[in-house]
């Protein structure tokens, strides 16, 4: 048995039991693949695999069993490669981020640009996706860490550490009749056509359930990803917008208005998510503390590896 194999095995079920794509992805022979499987196989004393002919249709029970013990050796030896590559360079490398565009666009640029003062041989990238993505981006190991609000803490080999707590404004189009109100209600609200996040986005389940509680049916027009494209409709006049109060920046939204809605909508918490037992580069934990600083060091090595010391 070596990494090879198991490289193989990872790579097969990674293309959907394709073998051909395997091989095309790992740059090798679809015939070498196959015989390296079958010595696994042999050397194992199980079928991995479930062919029909010379095509694999798939993954036995034995086979899930082996492959779940693969992808932690190969990660273990990924962590190794990162523990020899911090002794060489501890100051260079590379880091991946995975988040939501709120969070790339409105929390994380000054957080940004001390990290690259800091670390000016360190290339680092942003990836925006939905919490999903961001999730799957960090299992699969395309993404250092992730960042969003929703859904993170739902993943079983993730370890998610909360950032910070924000809260949801109203933004309205100059002279709304709404801003006229003394006070902003939930009733209020839903007289008006709404432009608000996709639901899975920057704490729209908090939304729902306000208005559910009060039994109220919000008038939900537009949803969006991305708060500057609510923005840009609610200055269109189509609407009335909810959005996290961090994506409104007086200064450059001038043709709108905002109304604080921290009374009505529950605080949402963005999180940090990292692979369980991920060995992570000195300057992934500066990064983490920049972001937010009472995540120092020992407080994310302790929570990382808290599984690990439970188990043993």
């Amino acid at each position: 048995m070596n990494l090879q194999q198991l490289r193989y095995l990872n790579e097969i079920v990674h293309q959907g039991l394709k073998i051909s794509n395997a091989a095309n992805a790992l740059y090798t022979s679809q015939p070498g693949i196959s015989k390296q499987i079958k010595l696994l196989e042999e050397e194992l004393g199980i079928e991995i695999f479930v062919r029909n002919g010379k095509r694999i249709a798939a993954i036995t029970e034995p086979g899930k069993a082996v492959l779940a013990i693969a992808q932690r050796m190969l990660h273990d030896a990924e962590n190794l490669r990162e523990v020899a590559q911090e002794f060489h360079s501890q100051d260079s490398g590379h880091l991946t981020i995975a988040t939501t565009h709120t969070q790339a666009r409105y929390a994380l640029p000054p957080v940004v640009k001390q990290f690259i003062k800091r670390y000016p041989g360190v290339k680092l990238g942003l990836h925006q996706g939905n919490p999903t993505q961001i999730a799957e981006q960090v299992l699969s190991g395309e993404a250092d860490i992730g960042i969003a609000t929703e859904s993170l803490s739902l993943y079983d080999d993730l370890v998610t550490l909360p950032c910070y707590e924000w809260n949801h404004c109203v933004i309205t189009p100059l002279r709304h009749p709404l801003l006229a109100e003394k006070k902003l209600t939930l009733a209020k609200i839903a007289q008006y056509p709404i432009i608000t996040y996709d639901f899975a986005f920057s704490g729209r389940g908090k939304i729902n359930a306000a208005f559910e509680a009060a039994n109220i049916q919000p008038n939900i027009a537009l949803t969006a990803i991305d708060a500057d494209v609510i923005k840009t409709y609610v200055e269109l006049g189509l609407g009335i917008g909810i959005l996290a109060k961090m994506a409104f920046i007086p200064e450059r939204d001038k043709h709108l208005r905002m109304m604080d809605a921290g009374h009505l909508f529950k605080p949402s918490t963005t999180r940090v998510a990292i692979r369980k037992n991920e060995y992570l580069r000195g300057y992934t934990y500066d990064f983490i503390e920049l972001f937010a600083p009472h995540l120092t060091r020992e407080v994310v090595a302790k929570t990382m590896h808290a599984p690990l010391l439970q188990e043993k």
